[in-house]
Formats: structure tokens, sequence, C-alpha cells
């Protein structure tokens, strides 16, 4: 099957990864003894290695001391021309990021996953590169149906991220800079383990998060809405839940959104903003509950409304990182596919509407902006001053200033992975896109024709962008982490202070959550960049394992940082 576009050579698989630090030199013998055996002959050669179980104690076994591989054209699911890698007898997989292939450029080595870890080491430098060269080529054309050439590139990523499709040649100082202008932050100290652990049951269904910067954090599960004091050691359940009055009136009317799936806190911390799906599967919701937390009512049923029209919302978060410590809050950010939007409570007069009289309330659409075309927006997230970060199913995530939603200041490309979730640091110098198979992290900085430096969300960003870095599990972990996991929920740790640096990034895969220190992966004399080609990609991390799935993960607020601590507590919800 399309052997006529077919890309062929030959390899050889590997040694253990870091996971495997027993019998690693046993395995180093194995392959130089593979390796002599082969030194003269003509073909360019490999070796293939596997790990076969999904358990911590998979053991590295030589499956072809000397085997060849090709990169062949074939049709896909959907009958789209694809690029597949072909190792000997034993490896057939479409060439793709769900491969988690990493390199090890010193060893002259790839791993990836492919129902098992598989590794493949190279008799040359030479071959080593042609072969990481021709994957990232397939990717490319895999991803954008177009092959990979120059012009296609730019076509892609635009001219003024030349960085992105070239990142030897990218200018990489405005990550350094930035660590200076961070300098202020207290830095982690030394690898410090994570500290003792504590549990509390959740009752079961648990659909979502609301952490809490004061007195109270929130689970939203099946049941109502589950109260947790803050401590700086974690958060401890109250025994009180506010629950879902079955009997009562649904937003929209359907079944399905009687269990609310996003929780916004607002109104220093007394209010909760509760939004169900109108249909099951779809995250878009016709209205609100609004919840008075002190007293456990819902005091208002909001509808969402657009020039006299019913519209949906597929997202909402507070107007600033901060403003849900505002005790007169009345206004919140609001997004559908193609809408971007501030919904404000009061009426246009500006009093908060008389809920008594006006039967069913309309949120007040205050400013925002319909796009005609497919933007396909999936997620947002906004800076400590109101500026909005947002991500699209094709991958793009777009600034936008607190003053304009009409039109983006920037717009990063994308990389091929739709953007499942978004963060940014109060600064807004960073910002976080989770994919299901790495996150991203861009650095927003540019110097200006003045030479101020200014971040992307006020200024068009001229041509000198920084590359961005990529958060990837090893293909063990990834193998490890199970069928069908997918990162979820990227966030860095939470500060709501001028002057304060995020220090953590966190996200969640199957029953992992992961994370990584931040200062470590915006160094860019970082180990884990040596001898990489393409993005620089982060591999140093930690772990913590639940024994269920994890629905979220999220660092508590900079305020419970202990004295003797790197980080406020992690706080890891299962649907238990």
């Amino acid at each position: 099957m399309g052997t006529a576009q077919s890309r062929e050579d030959r390899i050889t698989d590997s040694e253990s990864d870091e996971g495997y630090e027993e019998g690693e030199e046993e395995e180093e013998e194995q392959y130089d003894d593979a390796l002599s055996d082969h030194q003269n002959t003509q073909s360019s050669s490999s070796t293939s290695t596997s790990s076969g179980g999904n358990t911590p104690k998979a053991k590295w076994v030589i499956s072809e001391k000397l085997t060849s591989y090709s990169f062949t054209k074939e049709n896909g699911d959907n009958d789209e021309n694809c690029w597949v890698l072909e190792v000997g007898t034993k490896v057939r997989v479409r060439v793709s990021t769900e491969m988690q292939l990493k390199m090890f450029g010193d060893q002259k080595r790839v791993d990836f996953v492919d129902k098992a870890v598989w590794a493949l080491k190279f008799l040359s430098d030479e071959e080593y590169r042609n072969f990481v060269t021709q994957f990232q080529n397939c990717l490319f054309e895999n991803v954008y149906g177009m092959e990979a050439s120059e012009e296609n590139k730019v076509k892609v990523y635009g001219k003024e991220f030349i960085g992105w499709m070239k990142p030897e040649v990218a200018d990489d100082s405005m990550w350094e800079d930035a660590d200076d202008l961070s300098s202020g932050s207290v830095p982690v100290k030394g690898n410090r383990e994570l500290m003792e652990e504590f549990e509390e049951a959740a009752n079961g269904g648990v659909q979502s998060l609301a952490l809490g910067a004061l007195d109270n954090s929130f689970l939203v599960n099946d049941l109502g809405v589950q109260v947790y004091r803050n401590f700086n050691r974690g958060i401890h359940g109250k025994g009180i839940c506010v629950k879902f009055d079955a009997g009562g009136s649904r937003i929209g009317g359907s079944p399905s959104s009687s269990t609310p799936k996003k929780a916004l806190l607002m109104r220093a911390e007394r209010n909760m903003m509760l939004m169900s799906p109108e249909n099951e599967g779809k995250p878009n919701a016709t209205g609100l509950k609004q919840v008075d937390i002190e007293t456990g009512k819902i005091v208002t049923e909001w509808k969402f409304e657009k020039d006299g029209a019913d519209i949906t919302m597929r997202d909402i978060t507070n107007d600033t990182k901060g403003s849900q410590l505002d005790p007169s809050e009345s206004t919140f950010l609001g997004l559908d596919d193609n809408r971007l939007c501030q919904w404000d409570m009061r009426d246009r007069k500006g009093v908060v509407q008389n809920i008594a009289t006006s039967g069913s309330p309309v949120l007040h659409w205050s400013q925002g902006h319909q796009f005609s075309r497919g933007t396909n927006f999936q997620c947002f997230a906004s800076t400590g001053d109101g500026s909005i970060v947002v991500g699209s199913l094709d991958g793009k995530i777009r600034l936008y200033s607190k003053t304009s939603m009409r039109q983006a200041k920037t717009a990063f490309p994308g990389l091929g992975s739709p953007i499942t979730h978004v963060d940014v640091t109060y600064d807004g110098k960073w910002v976080l896109g989770t994919t299901d198979t790495y996150l991203v992290l861009i650095c927003t900085l540019f110097t200006d024709k003045d030479g101020k430096t200014k971040t992307g969300f006020s200024g068009r960003m001229g041509n000198k962008i920084p590359a961005p870095r990529l958060l990837k599990l090893t293909p063990l972990d990834s193998h490890l982490a199970g069928n069908n996991n997918k990162f979820h929920g990227g966030h860095f740790s939470w500060v709501t202070e001028n002057g304060k640096q995020e220090r953590h990034l966190v996200a969640t895969v199957g029953k992992f959550s992961v994370i990584w220190d931040f200062q470590q992966v915006k160094n860019s004399a970082h180990e884990c960049y040596r001898n990489q080609q393409g993005l620089k990609s982060c591999y140093c991390y930690k772990i913590v394992l639940k024994d269920e799935s994890i629905v979220e993960s999220r660092f508590m607020h900079d305020n419970f940082a202990v004295s003797n601590s790197p980080e406020a507590p992690l706080v890891v919800a299962t649907p238990m």
C-alpha cells in the first residue's frame, strides 16, 4: 500500500529510560555487543527494544538486534493519506503526537509508544538525525495535510513565527529576560519531596473543584456542593453539603442539567455560579444558577440572552485572576464557540435587578463580540489586569487586551492539536495551553520599537517571537498512564498579587497529577533541552499517583503556602 511514497532506512533499538535505573549497564553492554557485530555493514541499521508491560516493573526486552524502518503513505480512517512508521515486523503506527516520541541525541536513540514502549538505537549520528527529520516532516504533513516545505511552513505559522518552525534560529533571550524580571520571587528550595498527604471522602460523583483563596473551597458532585475549610496543609470537610433541589426548576429543562459541570466563585467567595450543560456530551449551557453560599439557597436562575434571543455559553470565568475576592463583583466573562463577552448581573441603569419582579432574569451583555466565522473557541482565562487568553479547536491561542474583545492583539499559531484548557500567569507573561498529548508553554514578552518590554496582550508582537516549550510525559509514563488517557486542566500555581511569581505547573492525565518546576522549564540551559531537535521539550516532573482517574489537580492559593514549603498544598480531586 502506497509503497511508491515510502521513505525507507534501517535502525536499532535501545536501552533503558530514566524509569529503569537498575540493569542499565547490562543493557548498555547488550546494545554495544549488538552494534559491534554489525559495525562494518553498509546498510544503515538499528536495534529495537520494547517494554511490553504497563506496570512499573515492566522490563526492556531486545526485540531485534538489527532491523529496518520505513515511513509509508497509506489511506487513513477518513480516506486521507497519512504517513505510517513501520519498524521490522513488530511496529506499524500512524505518525502522530500520540506516539510521544522522545529523542536521546547523545545516545542516537528514540523512544515511542505503540501498544508498548519501543526504543530504537541508530548506528550513526547521521542515521539518527535523518530519522528525526523524516519523522518531523511526516508529522507536519499528517497534521496540516501539506508537504513540510519551507513555503508551507510559512503558510501555516506565518513569517512572524519563524522560531516556531525553526526553533534553532528562535530568539530565546526573552525566556532568560523573563527569569530576570521575576527574580524577586521566592526561589524553589532544592528538590524537596512532596510532603505528607491527607485524604477526604467526597461522597462520589465529583464533577468539578472550586478553590477559594479565603476560608472555604468547594467540590461539586452529583448530590450538590460540598463545603471544605481551607488550611495550610490542604482542605478539610466541614460536613456541609448544599444539595440540589431535584424537584426545582432546571435551566433549559434538560434532565442532564441537574448536575453542574462548572462552578465559579464570586463576590468575596460568598456567591457561586453553577453552569449545567444543556445537552449530554456538550458543555454549552443556556443559563446558570447563582447560589448564596452562606444560606445554601439558589437565589437566581439567570438566562444568557443577546438582542432578545436565547444564546449558549460553553465556559465562564472571573473578570480577572483575583476578582472572586471583590465583594462588589457583578460582572464575569463568558465564552461560546464563536462568542467572547462580559456579562453583567446589574440592569442597564447600573443597579442589581429585582429578582422578585423580573420573572426569569436576563444577564446583560455588557461588552463582547460575536464572530461570524468559525473561531471554534474551547477555553479561556484572565490575567491579573483583565486581559484574556482564548484557546481554540485548531490549536490557536489568542490574546485579547482588557479594552477590546473584537480583535486579538496576538494570535499564536496552533501546533496541530486542539487546545482543551488554557491558563495564564497573573502578570500575563506566560500562557499554558493543554492538549491531549502535551502542554505548550508560551512566553508573551516582546520588545517594541521603542525598546520597551511588553506582553502580547498589550501590543502586536513583532517578528522576534520566542519559540514555545512543550511539557511532555516520557513514553514509559505515557504508557503507564493507561489507554486513552489524555492531558487535561493544565494550571499554574495560584497567585493574585503583583510581584509574586507562580512556581509550579500541574496537569492531570489518567491517574497521574504531573507537576513541573516552572523555573526549571524556563531555564534554557536545563539538561532536558540538550541534544534535542525541534521545539524544546521538558520531561522533568513529579507524579502524584491515585487509585482512580483524577478529575482535577490544582494548587491552593499562595496564602496557604507555609514558610518552610516551596508551594501551597496541591488538591487532587478524584470521582470519589
